[in-house]
């Protein structure tokens, strides 16, 4: 299993840490962010969704009560919440298997809700170590998600090193 950790500074960060991530990623590809509430998960997702080219005048916000927003990009995106989801069967309904093993980027917040901790995919666990910093761990389960956490942690390297003298604070870490 392939994994490495990043520590964010702000907000601006973590978004920024997304749209990267947004930019390397290849299509299909499924991402679960687990955290708690104001953990970053959707902040992580605005900066995924930015980077995949969704438009800045499009608002990116949790699909908390729909459950799924779709957004059209270089990738088509879609973005669960399942924070609010009652019963599984909803997921059937919703067609959340064709979604999530289709084409595009399927980024699911509250993936704990699938009951199926053992999806293969990209699985970032956001955690708040105080007021401003998160830390980001990046979990590959699969072949495809092994080579996009090899690329995502080369990107983020290569931005991080580009950014020494400026505020930017992140670390990235095996």
């Amino acid at each position: 299993m392939c994994s490495f950790a990043v520590v964010s500074a702000t907000e601006a960060q973590t978004q920024e840490i997304g749209r990267i991530l947004g930019q390397v990623l290849q299509s299909p590809a499924l991402i679960l962010l687990q955290g708690d509430l104001g953990a970053g998960k959707t902040v992580l997702a605005r900066g995924i969704a930015r980077g995949l080219g969704v438009e800045m005048q499009i608002p990116i916000t949790s699909p908390t009560f729909t459950l799924m927003n779709h957004y059209s990009a270089r990738l088509e995106l879609y973005h669960f919440d399942l924070y609010r989801l009652s019963d599984p069967d909803e997921l059937i309904e919703l067609g959340f298997d064709d979604y999530a093993h289709g084409s595009g980027v399927a980024l699911v917040e509250w993936p704990e809700k699938l009951e199926r901790n053992h999806v293969n995919g990209l699985w970032v666990s956001l955690q708040r170590l105080d007021e401003n910093q998160r830390e980001l761990v990046f979990v590959a389960r699969g072949a495809e998600s092994e080579k996009l956490v090899i690329e995502l942690k080369d990107a983020l390297g290569s931005a991080f090193s580009r950014r020494d003298r400026d505020p930017w604070k992140a670390t990235v870490s095996q």
